[in-house]
């Protein structure tokens, strides 16, 4: 859920005196000036590394808040579309960014590839091991990201039809709204199985984004994902440099 703005009035002080007053009150008072809020939207396969770069960056910018708001790549591209104020996007594939910056909702000098993935066939740990992916057939549900709204759904698409198994194991698949979904579907304590091959490269782009109010702490948060502590960070969740 994106969360509302609200913005606080200024008021301006309209004698010397007054302001003299409220110097001679604030005497002895720190003031820290406040750097604002802001609004990440990120896929949904970054919210576990996400909440600790957003804690970090945080850390590093007294005064800032900084909400985030995770989904599906494709939904989060909507909202932005629909006018939600986002500060900073960043998808779990290029083709969502490519429509993102034909929209002109980002700013296309800030877009950055910032971490790579890898698509992987998971099962519960007491669950069939499977040694290729011709052992789906045995499988009687294959839960999948939908490849109308999910990266992972596309890249799994790809290389099933490079497999020649996708319109085969079809009757078998449940589908999922976000990668978060289709790992509810598989059951706790799971495992990596089998890596999935025969797809485009799985590089997340990151990007300001033109629908927010804060474009300098939106590029400031997209620098730090690319630092060498936020890269850090993201490698602590298993995302390799892009």
């Amino acid at each position: 859920m994106l969360f509302e703005r609200v913005l606080s009035a200024c008021i301006k002080s309209v004698s010397l005196a007054v302001a003299a007053l409220v110097l001679a009150l604030g005497c002895g008072q720190a003031v820290t000036a406040s750097a604002g809020e802001m609004t990440v939207s990120a896929a949904a396969s970054l919210t576990n590394a996400f909440a600790e770069l957003k804690t970090a960056f945080e850390k590093s910018h007294q005064g800032l808040t900084v909400h985030t708001n995770f989904a599906a790549s494709n939904p989060l591209l909507k909202q932005m579309q629909e006018g939600a104020p986002v500060d900073v996007f960043a998808s779990a594939d290029q083709e969502t960014m490519d429509k993102a910056q034909k929209a002109q909702l980002i700013k296309p000098e800030s877009r950055k590839n910032f971490v790579s993935n890898t698509v992987v066939l998971i099962v519960p740990a007491q669950g069939k091991k499977f040694g290729s992916l011709a052992e789906l057939k045995k499988a009687q549900r294959i839960a999948v990201g939908s490849p109308e709204s999910v990266p992972v759904g596309r890249y799994t698409r790809d290389a099933l039809k490079s497999a020649g198994l996708w319109e085969t194991l079809q009757p078998s698949f449940i589908y999922g709204n976000s990668v978060r979904q289709v790992l509810d579907y598989v059951a706790r304590g799971e495992v990596v199985c089998l890596t999935l091959t025969g797809h485009k490269p799985v590089t997340y782009p990151i990007a300001v984004a033109t629908t927010g109010s804060n474009a300098a702490m939106g590029q400031a948060f997209v620098d730090f994902a690319l630092s060498p502590e936020g890269q850090a960070i993201l490698a602590r969740y298993g995302f390799s440099k892009p």
